[in-house]
């Protein structure tokens, strides 16, 4: 196919559509706004690349909320174990957690990306860093499109076929995904749903000796409650307020509660081993002349920052009486204010919406311009979903491309 496609974005939705492409013969030209590619993707793996998730398929494509159907359609394509082999093709061997998630042998991400890029560049695609898109698009005669790139040596014009935004959502702006391509395509009529923080930490309003003595101690073995979310993990307590694994599973629920409410309160379960009864009955065993700290160790456990949050939410009152307590261990209401600002959060809800696409993830607003992986308006938590979805987004954006190229000779 004698057809040039710009891709800009160098993480896994934009590399996995040039990926694609690059088999059709098609010149592919991926641009990207930092000094080398998948920084994000990277940082994910720092502490060992979780790149997808073992269980069975209809469990894994529940992880995708209101978008769930649409994601399908891309993860029918392209499946989690179809992402285990093509990270083997790679030289990239995968094992499954104790947790059933899915990781590399080696842990990190930079062997995947580099034996990646490599293979990329034998098959023809070419790469330009320091090359931000500065929001400039326009279709010029013959079914083209130009885009306008900020380089270090002025501005460039580059002229495509077809183009496949591939920016990321608006979270670690040092990484290149600062969310500005937002403002750009409500401009040019592209109806984009605000950005918000996914997999987000939120504000408490500690006290300030809870927060002294506890910000950044970890939460472990608590079940989290919060409508029909109900998970068992482990959080940590920062000075500003929560995060962790388990606060990012039930985030996309907190958070929209927030915007609705005001405000959200979680129901913390602190001792998920033990039944509220048998608290009741452990606790009302003579103190004798313990403190009640001493009393709440020996007698069921609590100490440390689980006792703090005991201290923090039960009025003083209830602190004396032993049936109050242990219902407050079972359901303890930890109140939040706000979610942690966009550019803290691990990625971002909204995006440009599926009303938006074609069946093709072309654009409706502007022929020959293709969407892909977190600028669009889908969200999910951690554990290989985010991943997974955004490598299917790049394949299914990518044979989009060849057939709406293949379609126009």
């Amino acid at each position: 196919m004698n057809h040039s496609v710009a891709i800009i974005g160098g993480g896994p939705a934009g590399l996995m559509a040039a990926e694609v492409l690059s088999k059709y013969g098609v010149k592919v030209d991926v641009y990207d706004s930092m000094p080398s590619l998948g920084r994000k993707f990277l940082l994910a793996g720092k502490s060992g690349l979780n790149l997808t998730h073992s269980e069975p398929f209809d469990k894994f494509i529940s992880h995708y909320g209101d978008q769930k159907k649409e994601i399908e359609k891309w993860l029918m394509d392209f499946t989690p174990d179809d992402l285990r082999e093509w990270a083997r093709r790679l030289g990239v061997e995968t094992f499954v957690g104790t947790s059933g998630r899915v990781f590399p042998v080696e842990m990190k991400a930079s062997p995947l990306l580099r034996a990646w890029l490599k293979r990329l560049a034998e098959s023809g695609v070419n790469f330009y860093l320091k090359h931000r898109w500065n929001g400039n698009l326009a279709a010029v005669p013959g079914g083209k499109n130009v885009v306008q790139f900020e380089t270090v040596n002025g501005i460039k014009s580059v002229t495509a076929d077809a183009v496949v935004l591939a920016l990321g959502g608006g979270s670690w702006a040092k990484l290149g995904s600062d969310g500005a391509w937002a403002h750009w395509l409500s401009q040019a009529g592209v109806m984009v749903d605000a950005l918000k923080p996914s997999n987000c930490g939120f504000d408490v309003a500690w006290s300030p000796i809870f927060k002294e003595k506890f910000d950044g101690q970890p939460i472990k073995s608590v079940i989290l409650s919060f409508g029909n979310f109900h998970q068992q993990g482990e959080f940590i307590v920062t000075k500003e307020g929560v995060e962790g694994s388990l606060i990012y599973a039930a985030s996309a629920l907190m958070r929209d509660e927030i915007l609705a409410k005001g405000k959200a309160v979680m129901l913390l379960d602190l001792a998920p081993d033990k039944t509220e009864s048998q608290l009741v009955d452990k606790l009302s065993r003579p103190r004798g002349s313990r403190s009640m700290a001493n009393h709440l160790e020996k007698t069921v456990g609590m100490k440390g920052v689980k006792a703090g949050l005991l201290r923090e939410f039960i009025s003083k009152d209830d602190f004396g009486n032993m049936e109050k307590i242990a219902f407050y261990i079972k359901q303890l209401p930890i109140p939040l204010i706000a979610a942690r600002p966009l550019d803290e959060a691990i990625s971002t809800a909204g995006g440009v919406m599926f009303e938006s696409l074609d069946e093709n993830l072309m654009i409706r607003e502007l022929p020959g311009i293709f969407g892909a992986g977190e600028m669009l308006d889908w969200e999910a938590p951690t554990g290989g979903y985010l991943l997974t979805a955004c490598f299917a987004s790049g394949r299914k954006a990518g044979l989009g491309v060849a057939s709406w190229l293949e379609n126009r000779k």
